[in-house]
This record gives C-alpha cells, structure tokens and sequence, in this order.
C-alpha cells in the first residue's frame, strides 16, 4: 500500500481513539453517563450519530454493489429508507425522548418497555433482551465481515487481519469512553462519509467525461439487463415493495432511536431531523451513483471487481492520490466502525441493565455496573468476529436478516406503546414473539427472494398486538395518565 494512505490511516486510527479517551474522561463514572451519555446530546452529534450507526457498511458496500450488480432498481431501498427515517422523527423520536425520562429514566429499549407497562414479571425485558442480543450478533457480524473485505480490497491484508483490526480499534473506543465515545466518532465519521460519497461518484462522473452514456449502454450490453431502469421489467411491483419496506424496520432498531433517548432536549428534535435527513438524503444518492457510475467506469476501462460490493474501494484507490485516497478510504472504515460501536454498546446495555442487573444482581453498585458493561462489550465482539469468519458472506444479506428481525420484533411494538392508550403489557409481548419467529420462519423457508421478510413480520406483529391488547384488560388509569403526559411534553417536536 502507498505510503501517503497509509499515513491517512493511521491520523484516522489515531483520532478516533483520541475520541475515545476524551470521552472516558469526561462521562463514565456511572452506568447512566457510560451507556447513554447523561441524556446531553446536542442536535447535529444526535443527527450524524444516528444517521452513522444507521448506514453502516452497506451504504459504503452493500448499497453500491447492488447497485452495480442490478441497477437503480435496487434505489428502492434508499427511498424506503428516508421515508422510514423521516416517520421515525415524526412518529417515535420526541414520544420516545419524553417517555423514557418520565418511565423511571429508562436507559434501554428493554427497560422502557417494562417502566412503559408497569411489567413486574420482567418478561417484557427479557424477551426484548434476548431479541437485542440475538439479532445484534448478527447485525455485528455484518460490520465485522465488512472489515475484512476493506482489509483484503483497500489494504491488501488477510480477512481475519482485517477482521482482528477492525474490531480491536472500535473496542478499544466503546470500551473506554461509552456512550459519548460512540456518538462523537459517529460523528465524524458522518462527516467523512459524506464527503467522501460526495467526492467518488463526482470524481468519476467527471473522469468518463461524455463517455458516460455509452459506457452504461455497454455495461448492459454485457449483462444483458438495464442498469437505467427503475421501475418496470425486472423491477416488479413485489421487488420494489420489498425493497421499500426497508423502511419499515427504523421504529424497531436499538441503537437508532437510543440516540433520540439521549438528546438533551426534545426542542431540539426539528433540527434534528432536518441534519439527518438532507445527510441521508445526499449520502445514499453518493452511494446509488457510485454503484451506477462503476458500472460504467469498469465497462470503459476495462477489467471488473472480484466482489461487487468493493467497487468504491476500488474508484477510490484509481481516482486519488494516496494520500486523499486514505482518507476517502478512512470513510468505509467509518460507516464498519460507527456502527459496530453502536451495536456493540447497545448489546452490552442489555446484557448489563436486563441480564445482569435484573437477574443476577439487583444490588451492583455504578462502579459495578460500568466495568460489566466494559466486560460484555469484549465479549460480543468475540462472539460476532466468530459469526464472520466466512469471507463468502455479503454485507447486504446478512443486514437484511438482522434489520428485519428488529424492525418486526420492535418496531410495532415501539410505535403501539408510543401512539395507541389501549396498547397493554401482553400485546406488546405477543407482538415482539410473532414478529421475530415470523422473520426467522420466512427466511428459514427461504420465502426472503419473493418478498423481503420484514413485511410479513411487521404485519403479523401488528395483528398480534392489536388483537391481544384489545382481548386483554385495559391499562390502569396511572399508566394511561403518563402515555397523555408524555403526548403532551412531546407536542411540537
């Protein structure tokens, strides 16, 4: 590798590990400051972190490498996802922000739903512990298998290496500086993601020169499909509402709308939303034009990546100089890293403030409770860098299943216990249970290449809600009485 990008690199490396110690100085004395950072988030850290932890390797690998595989019929999931992400702002985030502080401060998803319901059994916790836990793994295990393509493609290291350094770096952060950690270098790394998707397909664009068109009508020659098309032909009505439903899973995803628990004020949601969105926005029409645009390039220059989901590695390395090629190539090391941290962090939140706390010793001390939470995020790094030894699996995919899985699992019960009074403690249970089996059945029965599973998921998990919580007892006037409270502190966000 160049000298100049591996220098690049290392300020990266560097900065985010700077992060990680200025965090550990400043919010880690007790369980609330470490696993939500003390609820002091500003608007823009709010908006980028989430946006950061959301995207992922996907929109840096898995996004552009459908795009160059099957063409803007694969746009879809863009779409769906700013529609879900704007929902998100408007539906969950100011409701979900007022009610965990007025439900005994909850400082996870699990802990909201018991606090929300009043659940003394602690099943509530539970099952959503265990969904987080299950699905997270997975859901790491995608970031982790993303590392090690960057390390192969970008820095021409072995897949275990890549995997090994990858996610030494993130633990070393998240373990050290928590919460605030993991939202300032998401941060930034939003900021590096954006530029840089902004930069690629420019880049390019302006390299092909006129030769743009014809390089396309090329690469569908060669294919034999119509990278152009975006609605009709292969991309059928059932391809374009599963794709879409992407959409769908934001209300349910943990280490998304934690981040709408930690803003400082809920008057700060509008701005919020507003960064997020135009950040989303811009990002994934980066992504959809490099997966399009590579698509023309290979056709014209010749030669065709191994794996399509390296094509921005590869535009990357030709178009720049080393130097700002390391830093164009820092930014998939912040879509991998921003959220593993995320993922990371919220998984050990729940092992810590569910399991352990809950279960095992209801008696530990801050202190106690920080060094747990220390511990549980070595040990779901270990287990997910297991999950990615197969160097065959593909980002998108292994994404798709966990962000299913949560958005079925979570998603309506979020949006049930945040706009519905009727809603109770055991329709919110059966709605958690039908949707993750749901999710796991369909793509058990290999059903996921007619129709993206998060859509029968999401609807029977709804159904389960509604017909149990309208067949049960209703909620007591005190819980009825905090959901109008909490409506009422959330009104204008």
């Amino acid at each position: 590798m160049e000298t100049g990008t591996l220098i690049a690199l290392a300020i990266y490396f560097v900065a985010m590990l700077g992060i990680g110690f200025y965090a550990w100085r400043k919010s880690t004395q007790d369980v609330d400051g470490y696993l939500l950072g003390g609820r002091d988030l500003g608007p823009a850290v709010t908006a980028l972190s989430a946006g950061a932890s959301d995207m992922s390797g996907w929109l840096m690998l898995g996004l552009p490498g459908a795009i160059f595989l099957s063409g803007l019929g694969q746009a879809w999931i863009g779409i769906g996802l700013i529609i879900g992400a704007y929902l998100n702002y408007r539906l969950v985030a100011p409701r979900l922000r007022t009610y965990t502080e007025l439900a005994n401060d909850a400082i996870t998803v699990p802990d909201y739903f018991e606090e929300r319901f009043r659940d003394k059994s602690h099943a509530l916790r539970l099952v959503s512990a265990l969904v987080i836990i299950v699905f997270f793994a997975l859901y790491t295990s995608a970031g982790m298998v993303a590392g090690g393509k960057f390390a192969v493609s970008a820095l021409g290291m072995d897949y275990l290496t890549g995997i090994l350094l990858m996610g030494g770096i993130v633990v070393v952060y998240t373990v050290m500086g928590g919460f605030l950690a993991v939202s300032l270098t998401d941060f930034v790394q939003g900021c590096i993601m954006f530029l840089a998707l902004v930069l690629v397909p420019l880049v390019a664009w302006i390299e092909l020169g006129d030769g743009l068109a014809p390089a396309l009508a090329a690469a569908e020659a060669s294919r034999g499909l119509s990278l152009t098309q975006f609605i009709g032909g292969d991309v059928t009505l059932l391809a374009i509402v599963s794709a879409a439903a992407w959409g769908l899973g934001y209300f349910g995803q943990p280490h998304i709308i934690v981040r709408f628990m930690a803003i400082r004020n809920v008057r700060d949601m509008p701005t919020a939303r507003r960064i997020n969105i135009g950040w989303m926005s811009i990002s994934l029409l980066g992504a959809v034009l490099t997966g399009l645009i590579g698509a023309a390039w290979f056709a014209a220059r010749g030669g065709a990546p191994a794996d399509e989901e390296t094509v921005f590695l590869l535009l990357s390395k030709i178009l720049f100089h080393p130097f700002i090629a390391g830093f164009v190539l820092a930014a998939v090391l912040a879509a991998i890293m921003s959220t593993i941290s995320s993922q990371l962090l919220v998984t050990s939140s729940s092992l810590t403030e569910d399991i352990y706390r809950t279960f095992l010793n209801r008696e530990a001390g801050e202190k106690q409770l920080v060094t747990i939470g220390r511990v549980m995020v070595v040990l779901v790094s270990i287990v997910a860098g297991v999950l990615a030894l197969d160097p065959e699996s593909t980002v998108l995919g292994i994404v798709g299943n966990a962000w299913a899985g949560f958005g079925a699992a979570f998603g309506p019960a979020i949006l049930f216990s945040l706009r519905w009074k009727r809603t109770t403690r055991q329709g919110v249970l059966a709605g958690m249970i039908v949707g993750a089996l749901v999710v796991v059945a369909w793509i058990l029965l290999g059903w996921s290449a007619t129709l993206y599973e998060i859509v029968p998921g999401f609807i029977a998990s709804s159904l389960a809600i509604w017909l149990v919580s309208t067949a049960t007892p209703a909620p007591t006037a005190e819980i009825q009485s905090q959901f109008d409270e909490a409506a009422v502190a959330a009104k204008g966000a």
